[in-house]
């Protein structure tokens, strides 16, 4: 997987693109109408910890890269769509002085269902005081608690995931954003603005491995979406129990592995989304980054980085993703 990457900006759509009514009326007219349309979106705040950055959280991982998720970098504003029964709304999310503000585009999702997706995405309710006190006594990564860094984006369901995920497997980072794009596209609910939220298992169960081929370009991991959405649609596997089984980490990531397409590396970059950071999760462009900043540009056996994290003990896969990425906020934050 190769995470190095560049976010797209958000702009305003040109003029041709705009809905019929506003054309030919005028800036101040479409200005007026914009700003009551935004005033009639049903917005909502959330209270945020202390230790919790709206920066950090959502640039600290490649997620906001991939669909539906979108980031703005000029309002810094992280925009996301989720399901809502056969259709999808569609919600801009900004943080600020101790808060999220969510806006909906439309109603068709209640407040509860919407503000629990958010604080979820945004991990809100995760407590990162372990990391932090070992960070902060670490030079190389003392500016983590300082800048209220760790979090790592998420999707709203561990089924999300584990499908972007796969996505991540043995390919370049181009290649992910396209077969996810690909995926919520084809599949997603569609909201009433033409956007489209990420398609759900029993959707992508009624696929054949065929259209993930042909459909989505999923190459070698067509039958393994076909094969995951059959079983998490049908119960014999429930994603969504890992984030509160009291399972080790150990059998847990052997679960994970049962899945088709899922090796060490895939399955400990799941659990770090569900909030266990044990392991590495090493992939080429990860040790690629640490030969660079950490051993010379020298090549070395995953010992050797194993090594050099182990004083971090169960944050240690949170601890080499943090000191890997410190680059990315460079002139952005």
């Amino acid at each position: 997987m190769h995470l190095a990457r560049t976010h797209p900006i958000i702009r305003p759509k040109k003029r041709a693109d705009r809905h019929p009514s506003l054309r030919g009326r005028g800036a101040a007219f479409e200005q007026e109408t914009i700003a009551k349309y935004n005033h009639r979106m049903p917005t909502y705040k959330i209270a945020t910890p202390e230790d919790f950055s709206f920066k950090h959280t959502v640039y600290g991982h490649g997620w906001c890269d991939l669909a539906p998720f979108g980031l703005d970098e000029t309002t810094w504003t992280l925009n996301y769509v989720f399901p809502a029964g056969k259709s999808a709304v569609p919600v801009r999310i900004s943080g600020d002085s101790g808060r999220i503000k969510i806006k909906a585009a439309n109603d068709l999702l209640d407040k509860t269902s919407i503000v629990a997706g958010v604080r979820h995405i945004l991990r809100l309710d995760e407590s990162l005081e372990g990391f932090y006190d070992l960070a902060s006594v670490d030079e190389p990564l003392a500016w983590t608690a300082d800048a209220r860094a760790g979090r790592l984006l998420r999707s709203p369901t561990v089924f999300e995931d584990l499908v972007k995920t796969l996505c991540t497997t043995n390919c370049s980072w181009a290649l992910t954003k396209k077969m996810v794009a690909n995926l919520v596209e084809k599949l997603g609910n569609e909201a009433p603005d033409g956007s489209r939220a990420f398609p759900d298992a029993a959707t992508m169960a009624a696929q054949t491995p065929e259209f993930y081929r042909e459909g989505v370009r999923a190459g070698y991991r067509s039958p393994y979406f076909h094969e995951l959405a059959e079983k998490v649609a049908s119960g014999e596997i429930d994603p969504e129990s890992w984030l509160t089984t009291d399972m080790p980490t150990p059998e847990l990531k052997k679960e994970i592995k049962n899945i088709k397409g899922f090796g060490d590396y895939a399955a400990e970059n799941l659990l770090k989304l569900i909030g266990r950071y044990d392991g590495l999760a090493l992939d080429s462009w990860l040790r690629a980054q640490f030969y660079k900043k950490r051993n010379r540009e020298r090549k070395c056996p995953d010992k050797k980085i194993e090594r050099h994290y182990a004083k971090f003990g169960e944050w240690k896969g949170l601890a080499i993703w943090c000191d890997m990425t410190e680059r990315w906020f460079d002139g952005k934050i």
